[in-house]
């Protein structure tokens, strides 16, 4: 149980604090934040780490809702406003914001709202968060290109977004432990 708590604890610890406008110092490497809610984060983590496997760090959770402390149950139901996200760091030396923006775009269909697949409800919604006014300005270059060159005859539902607080998915939310360090 100790191994876990310390698993928890140093997991929890990368990502502990919200992004800012400068990227963390890790060593000599300096991270960045990107993060993004396009349907199930399950897929959409797995999606972005075969595409970029130079990423550093990935986190699925939670962002944009109403609800401190949201749970699996909670989110799943639709009432709190969060919407399931991937919160990845990585090494803006290796890899670009403007190409993770892009493969956003092409994972999913940003014209649908509140739905990707089969997956329906307004936690599913399509959005960017940003915690740069950089990223926030790629963002929506990137989508006014991808609307002008893919979706002219259907708008773009995609939302971009400050970044909010990231509650990350936690199964042992019942727990003490989890409750500690979510």
């Amino acid at each position: 149980m100790v191994w876990f708590a310390l698993f928890c604890l140093l997991y929890s610890s990368v990502f502990a604090n919200p992004p800012s406008e400068e990227p963390d110092q890790v060593g000599l490497i300096v991270l960045d934040t990107a993060t993004f809610g396009a349907g199930c984060f399950w897929g959409v983590e797995k999606l972005f780490k075969e595409a970029f496997p130079l990423i550093k760090h990935t986190k699925v959770g939670y962002m944009g809702g109403k609800q401190a402390k949201p749970t699996y149950e909670d989110v799943k139901q639709g009432t709190t406003g969060h919407v399931e996200v991937l919160q990845l760091r990585y090494d803006p030396r290796q890899i670009d914001y403007k190409d993770l923006v892009e493969f956003f775009f092409r994972i999913h269909d940003p014209t649908t709202v509140d739905r990707q697949g089969n997956d329906v409800g307004s936690q599913y919604r399509s959005v960017i968060f940003y915690s740069k006014k950089s990223h926030k300005n790629i963002a929506k270059e990137v989508m006014a290109d991808i609307q002008e060159k893919y979706y002219k005859d259907k708008p773009i539902a995609t939302k971009i977004e400050r970044v909010l607080v990231f509650f990350f998915l936690c199964f042992f939310q019942s727990s003490v432990l989890c409750s500690l360090f979510s």
